[in-house]
């Protein structure tokens, strides 16, 4: 048996072994038909009632990890170019260097692109239904890497340009992703950053203006398509 790598596959482990003895109890009792006595109404409650309770628990638990991993991002193919850069050990794209670093790792997708608010968890799969339905509806029958879709755009982007959000709340959004790690009181950073520092830090320049190179492969940088940032 293969060791367990992370708290998702373990979950998947206790999932498939509460879903097991569940099911084993319920044949018994069909096959046998034992009296209904203590021990018989205990294996009952177990397979009727905990066990499943658990089976749910757990697989809805490992589900919600596996949403947080690249190759969930990269389950539809217009995401394909994106977790290929990720994933490259040349690109020098803040996509693959950050994805390079442990502590982003596997979910470097989720590190960057989450909400980071007090809710942000609620509200990143709150949003994740946003790209389901965007998928469906705008990029689904394009071709091998979303070629054909309409061009990618980040959602806060999006309220900027539609006036649901002032250009101060979207400086402080996007600041804030990278503030989670780069605290601009760094030596190394002041060091590099030190003529506007005030300025990031007020938020009145932000992180993307200069570090652009996010998703060099992005579909809005393709051949043919149109100037446009990435919808997050």
């Amino acid at each position: 048996m293969s060791s367990i790598h992370s708290v998702e596959e373990l979950l998947k482990l206790v999932a498939l072994v509460c879903a097991a003895v569940s099911a084993a109890i319920l044949v018994w009792y069909l096959v046998r038909r034992p009296p209904l006595g203590r021990v018989t109404k205990v294996l009952l409650l177990l397979g009727l009632g905990l066990l499943p309770v658990l089976v749910a628990l757990t697989g809805n638990i490992a589900g919600y990890e596996f949403t947080l991993s690249r190759n969930f991002c990269g389950s539809c193919h217009v995401m394909g170019p994106y977790i290929r850069d990720a994933a490259d050990p040349k690109s020098q794209s803040l996509a693959a260097i950050h994805s390079r670093n442990h502590k982003f790792g596997e979910q470097s997708c989720y590190t960057c692109h989450a909400d980071y608010d007090m809710f942000g968890a609620i509200t990143t799969k709150l949003t994740g239904l946003k790209h389901l339905y965007y998928y469906v509806t705008e990029y689904a029958g394009t071709g091998p890497d979303g070629e054909g879709g309409p061009p990618i755009k980040l959602y806060k982007r999006q309220d900027l340009d539609k006036g649901k959000i002032t250009q101060e709340a979207f400086n402080k959004r996007m600041n804030g992703v990278c503030g989670q790690c780069h605290s601009t009181y760094a030596a190394t950073w002041v060091e590099k950053h030190g003529a506007f520092a005030d300025d990031v830090r007020s938020n009145a320049q932000i992180c993307i203006d200069c570090h652009n190179e996010i998703h060099p492969t992005a579909l809005s940088r393709r051949p043919g398509a149109k100037p446009a940032e990435e919808k997050k």
